[in-house]
């Protein structure tokens, strides 16, 4: 249904725009210069939990490591995913709009301040501090939408309420419960999280714009394989600085860039738009996408870590080292997989892109030749949906110009 958007009714004296929801099948719907400004912080966020996990990995602490990225890289997606999801319905970007933007950014850079601490030695009292300011600015946004639109002014309020009363819980977590707080109930508030939106929306979905949403995730998509090409930059950097291990430096560095052009490949040789046509889709593609981000952001430091185990200065043992790499990689594909290619290949195609994805990451039982081998491996996947693509009929890449897509309206349904 589509739903018009009314940019020009403003609430007397105060220059706002009344909140009500955006049209889902509104033309040349893109990212706006806001939103492009509010990932810029996450760009920030990405690369300290990046950076953190490598430091921990090179020490030897591949666990700790592991369990404290994962954790930390919760607030940063679900923060993310909050503000994409709401943005696509009632973004009104009048100047409350934008200031509230701009406490959440500021929320981002405080929960960045605390990643460090959160992943090193389990003390994430800065780093929830910063995710409940994001959160409870996603609040105020809720409750303007619930006071401009009468039809969406229950599952609104529903989102008000159930994430301040999250966010009163991680409060509790980190002060009155601190000695208690554990793994445990961390994952028992991600899992409280994840539920707001399962029940607010189960009256009736707020609308969302399909391509808009597909090019958000996109976007980000770029942001964390970036941190990727910084990573194999610093191979290049060391190379120079050390004439006598140049070779190994260098070809780390080319096999890490082939790495991530080729996991930018099949991220985008499906256009994602028509797999968020509805509320159970729009939360699997949503959700999904947990592993896509964090698996991303993970491989650059496996890449640092490459570098450090060249230098002799990685305390891990040689194959716990490719792995940093090899797993990350192949979590990344097989949730692409998952999420944009299994619906469209045929079950040959599909399977062998899946053997060919649990070969690299199983590559890290034979160490030295383990990034040589992902890189191929991840080669030969784009070569067989480049092939499955010309037998198919579909051009390059499968993807559609959005031009000369046909618009797909959704059954309404959101992830906030």
């Amino acid at each position: 249904m589509t739903i018009p958007n009314s940019p020009t009714r403003r609430w007397p004296a105060a220059g706002l725009r009344r909140m009500v929801p955006r049209d889902p099948t509104e033309a040349h719907r893109a990212a706006s210069p806001l939103e492009l400004f509010f990932d810029l912080v996450f760009v920030v966020a990405v690369s300290f939990a990046a950076t953190d996990l490598h430091h921990l990995e090179v020490r030897g602490h591949l666990a700790d490591a592991v369990t404290g990225y994962v954790l930390v890289f919760f607030a940063i997606w679900w923060a993310w995913v909050n503000f994409t999801w709401f943005a696509t319905s009632f973004d009104t970007d009048d100047w409350l709009y934008r200031v509230t933007t701009f406490v959440q950014m500021a929320g981002v850079l405080v929960l960045a301040a605390g990643i460090g601490p959160a992943i090193e030695h389990g003390d994430d009292f800065v780093a929830t501090m910063g995710y409940v300011v994001m959160r409870l600015a996603m609040v105020s946004q809720w409750l303007r939408a619930a006071s401009a639109h009468t039809r969406y002014r229950r599952t609104a309020l529903e989102y008000a309420v159930g994430i301040t009363v999250v966010q009163v819980l991680w409060v509790l977590r980190v002060t009155v419960l601190a000695d208690l707080a554990s793994t445990l109930t961390f994952l028992l508030l991600v899992v409280a999280e994840l539920a707001v939106p399962v029940v607010a929306e189960r009256t009736d979905t707020t609308p969302w714009h399909t391509r808009h949403i597909a090019e958000r995730y996109s976007l980000f998509t770029l942001i964390v394989l970036g941190e990727g090409l910084v990573a194999s930059a610093n191979a290049v950097i060391g190379a120079l600085a050390a004439s006598e291990r140049i070779g190994p430096l260098l070809a780390l560095a080319g096999a890490g860039l082939v790495i991530v052009a080729a996991m930018w490949w099949i991220s985008f040789a499906r256009s994602q738009h028509d797999r968020i046509t509805s509320l159970p889709r729009a939360l699997a593609f949503g959700y999904g996408h947990y592993v896509v981000f964090a698996a991303a952001a993970a491989m650059p430091a496996g890449i640092e870590v490459a570098i450090a185990a060249s230098e002799g200065t990685a305390r891990l043992a040689p194959a716990a080292a490719a792995a940093t790499i090899s797993v990350p990689v192949a979590a990344f594909v097989l949730a692409v997989w998952a999420l944009a290619l299994r619906p469209t290949l045929g079950r040959p195609t599909s399977a062998l892109v899946v053997v060919l994805t649990l070969a690299a990451g199983f590559s890290a039982f034979l160490p030295q030749l383990s990034l040589v081998l992902t890189a191929i491996l991840l080669a030969a996947i784009v070569v067989t949906l480049e092939v499955a693509d010309r037998n198919q009929g579909r051009g390059t890449s499968g993807v559609r110009s959005p031009g000369r897509a046909r618009a797909v309206a959704p059954a309404s349904g959101r992830v906030s």
